[in-house]
């Protein structure tokens, strides 16, 4: 059984800088494409970001909103992938998830509150 465990997030002001982790038991971990999502008031779960895992590269996406503002990354020793936030918007602010990255089929985690303020 695959447990996600996010990292605490925070306040930050707007333009700040944030960092989240995410630890992932009992997967094949290295082989995994992860993803962040985020889920804001109201709004439907999105995909914030991707990297691909199981190859020597590493490929990463982003959604539109956060490119240029936003690094996925992993630590496969530690079974930990990262989303580090910089520039951060008001729009920002949701409860981000970490989860397999093209079919998110894993048991959610918590999640982790991100909150912008402006």
């Amino acid at each position: 059984q695959v447990q996600l465990v996010e990292s605490e997030g925070g306040l930050v002001q707007s333009g700040g800088s944030l960092r989240v982790s995410c630890v992932a038991s009992g997967s094949d971990f290295s082989k995994t494409t992860w993803a962040w999502y985020r889920q804001a008031p109201g709004k439907e779960r999105e995909l914030v970001a991707r990297i691909t895992g199981g190859g020597t590269t590493d490929y990463v996406f982003y959604a539109d909103s956060v490119k240029g503002r936003f690094t996925i990354s992993r630590d496969n020793a530690k079974e930990t992938v990262f989303l580090h936030m910089n520039s951060l918007k008001p729009e920002d602010t949701a409860v981000y998830y970490c989860n397999e990255g093209w079919s998110p089929s894993f048991p959610w985690g918590q999640g982790t509150q991100v909150t912008v303020s402006s």
